[in-house]
């Protein structure tokens, strides 16, 4: 037996979302790179002590990181089953953590909330995964 028989048909719209999610992870990963270069933060320091853009902008990729791994859990349980639906809670979240950066980048933090509409992505998928587990232990 192959993948391609285990997963449903359309998966292929869920692998589409991991890999728009990638470009969304390094767009802000270079965004960081730059900005240490225009504010002269050397490695390893995370924050500048004078530079508080420089920290927003590092804050919006540090951020996004510390959800990913929940979010690529719950997003792949959650596709197994629901794809379509899956893929598009999956993109309006990678969407949203894009306009929470661009917020950030304006040094006032209160603008990070510009992608606060991620949640609706983010729950979504998490209460599919719960709806997957319920379905698995035959409660619904």
């Amino acid at each position: 037996m192959e993948i391609i028989d285990v997963l449903p048909p359309r998966f292929g719209y869920v692998i589409f979302t991991y890999f728009y999610s990638w470009v969304m992870l390094t767009y802000l990963g270079v965004k960081v790179g730059a900005a240490r270069k225009k504010y002269d933060v050397k490695y390893p320091t995370m924050y500048s002590d004078k530079e508080q853009v420089f920290n927003c902008i590092q804050r919006a990729h540090q951020n996004t990181l510390e959800v990913y791994p929940q979010w690529l859990v719950f997003q792949t349980i959650a596709a197994l089953v629901y794809p379509t639906a899956a893929s598009v809670l999956g993109v309006i979240w990678v969407t949203s953590r894009f306009s929470y950066a661009w917020g950030y980048y304006t040094g006032d933090p209160a603008k990070r909330m510009h992608g606060a509409y991620g949640y609706i992505g983010y729950f979504g998928v998490i209460i599919l995964s719960i709806t997957v587990a319920l379905q698995l232990l035959g409660i619904i």
